[in-house]
């Protein structure tokens, strides 16, 4: 089964490369979209032995995930998977988190941070998800325990019925909504989530979980 990671990446010239060169013994290819950054991302992320593809302006995370998992299906990915650009993933657990998609028992598989004792989770961040929770379990019926975790595997079948149309990070809470409108079998692992303060500079304020509900809401109104 031909396995692909998907890397959003703005403004990662620092650690793009170092992210590339660990997840790729794990899969058979990495693509990373550079979405709109002002720096050398792509140059490093293509050098270090990713596909990039660029999105001329930022457009967010949801329009560059969903512009890499086009882009990994076209290229006859059978398994694509998601990780965040800015090293708080553990690439060696990309195994664990695609063995059900490989086993035939999930479509999707999810990676909780809250399931593992091991991730040094800030304390606001996880009051604001697991707030996110409660509110991703009244809008999709699911109880999910990570609801905005970044590190996830879908199968073929999964990613060409999941379709981004929120650019942002909102993009969350609508994959879940997919997830239960399209009934597609999913599982959460445990999965360590490594905070520094490279990645939490560079992260969403957990204050922004404001502005994310608001575009879910409008989202799925509009």
């Amino acid at each position: 089964m031909k396995r692909i990671a998907v890397i959003p990446a703005y403004n990662e010239e620092q650690v793009v490369a170092e992210v590339v060169t660990a997840v790729l013994p794990m899969v058979d290819e990495v693509i990373v979209v550079d979405d709109g950054s002002r720096d050398a991302t792509a140059s490093r992320a293509a050098g270090a032995g990713a596909r990039v593809a660029v999105h001329l302006i930022n457009r967010g995370q949801g329009a560059a995930l969903q512009t890499g998992m086009d882009l990994a299906l076209r290229r006859g990915a059978d398994i694509i998977v998601h990780v965040d650009s800015d090293g708080q993933h553990s690439p060696h657990q990309i195994h664990a988190l695609i063995a059900p998609i490989v086993a035939g028992s999930a479509d999707v598989v999810l990676g909780s941070r809250f399931l593992d004792q091991t991730s040094n989770v800030p304390r606001l961040r996880r009051l604001v998800l697991k707030a996110g929770g409660v509110f991703t379990r009244i809008v999709s019926g699911l109880a999910i325990t990570d609801p905005h975790s970044g590190f996830r595997a879908l199968s073929r079948p999964a990613a060409q019925k999941i379709r981004l149309r929120q650019d942002r990070m909102a993009h969350a809470s609508e994959f879940l909504q997919l997830l239960s409108r399209h009934k597609l079998r999913y599982q959460e692992i445990p999965v360590t989530i490594r905070y520094t303060d490279y990645s939490l500079a560079r992260g969403q304020s957990s204050w922004n979980a404001i502005r994310i509900v608001i575009d879910l809401i409008k989202g799925s109104i509009l």
